[in-house]
């Protein structure tokens, strides 16, 4: 299916690492999507690379990637073998294992604060480079599962978060008035937002 359509499928779904250290939950409550070679703001825009190829494997596994040089964010693969689509995990609500979700992220960080961004989000989990091509929908170490049902009416939709192209696709899906919803930022080299009609 494309990243577009399954994305907001994924608000309100629970993805648990099973580490040694212990479980942790998150409840995602924010993604971005990411369509390939039609998305000039996708990792996979201009084909595979050694950095980008578990994004045009099967669906269902997790592409992760370091950002900034300081930070992991994951991915879920979707669509077809070889057409590089994928979701961003945004944002999340910690639902088990808070305590392991606090030693990770720091003592004095707000529940509200634990997985909200998708850095901080991957660091809850304890997600890194190791994890990258693991299949979410296996069950180990990563299990994505079905969370409470989200009513339609309460998702959002608007541009996706600090990138240069196509900025004002509004590919980014969040639970609306949810507390753990990162804040928006638009970046800096983006091309100005078209008129108002």
């Amino acid at each position: 299916m494309p990243a577009p359509t399954v994305a907001p499928t994924l608000l309100g779904a629970r993805l648990t690492h099973h580490a040694p250290a212990g479980a942790v939950t998150v409840e995602i409550t924010e993604v971005e999507a990411y369509a390939g070679a039609q998305d000039p703001a996708s990792h996979s825009h201009r084909g595979p690379t050694a950095r980008n190829q578990v994004m045009f494997g099967e669906a269902g596994h997790l592409y992760v990637y370091f950002s900034y040089g300081m930070h992991w964010c994951a991915n879920i693969v979707t669509g077809a073998a070889g057409e590089g689509c994928g979701v961003l995990l945004r944002a999340g609500r910690v639902v088990e294992g808070h305590d392991l979700a606090r030693e990770r992220r720091g003592p004095k960080v707000t529940d509200r604060s634990l997985a909200r961004g998708p850095a901080c989000l991957a660091q809850s989990l304890g997600i890194d480079m190791s994890l990258s091509a693991s299949d979410v929908l296996a069950g180990s170490p990563l299990a994505l599962e079905t969370g409470p049902a989200i009513d339609p009416a309460a998702i959002a939709a608007g541009p996706r978060v600090g990138v240069r192209l196509a900025a004002d696709v509004p590919w980014r899906f969040w639970i609306a008035r949810d507390p753990t919803v990162s804040a928006y930022k638009r970046s800096p080299r983006a091309a100005p937002p078209p008129p108002r009609a």
